[in-house]
């Protein structure tokens, strides 16, 4: 059985792809945002994360955010387990009726000053589920949204410009 394998690998090879090329633009334009944030915000940002009913498209590309490519943890943006450790929150799927208690908790508990952000259609306008008897739609139906992320689902870069647009606006009020 171990042989056959082993046969099977050897005449098969490595069967993965290449790792995306994003390009240098992309790159120097994503090392631009992470320290403009960390120039305004001084030290660090904690992010709760909260998933309001998606379909974890946009979750798999909010995880994106802590590979070593973007590594901000390393920068001192992080994500944390509580909204009492928060000072943002980001906000993925349009809010089903079950998870709309739960959401409005969530925002309450977060300390001022707070900032959301919608990532995601869903999160933006409802998506393909808008508004129904198990969908409260959009994000900004429950909470009051500092800022959206589009896109099904947004490429991590635009999720970090929609962090730094809440940032900024936060800073300017």
């Amino acid at each position: 059985m171990v042989w056959r394998v082993l046969r099977q690998i050897g005449q098969t090879g490595l069967r993965t792809e290449a790792a995306p090329d994003i390009g240098e633009v992309a790159h120097r334009e994503v090392s631009r945002i992470q320290v403009e944030l960390l120039r305004i915000l001084g030290q660090a940002l904690a992010i709760r994360q909260v998933d309001a009913g998606s379909c974890n498209g946009c979750e798999l590309e909010i995880n994106a955010l802590g590979n070593p490519y973007y590594n901000l943890e390393g920068l001192g943006i992080k994500f944390v387990a509580s909204p009492r450790h928060a000072d943002l929150l980001l906000v993925t799927g349009p809010v089903s009726r079950n998870m709309e208690t739960a959401l409005r908790r969530t925002f309450e508990a977060t300390p001022e000053p707070k900032l959301v952000v919608a990532v995601g259609e869903c999160a933006c306008d409802g998506g393909i589920f808008g508004e129904s008897y198990a969908s409260c739609g959009k994000v900004s139906n429950v909470i009051p949204v500092d800022e959206i992320v589009t896109g099904c689902p947004p490429e991590p870069v635009d999720i970090l410009r929609g962090i730094l647009q809440a940032v900024r606006r936060r800073i300017k009020s």
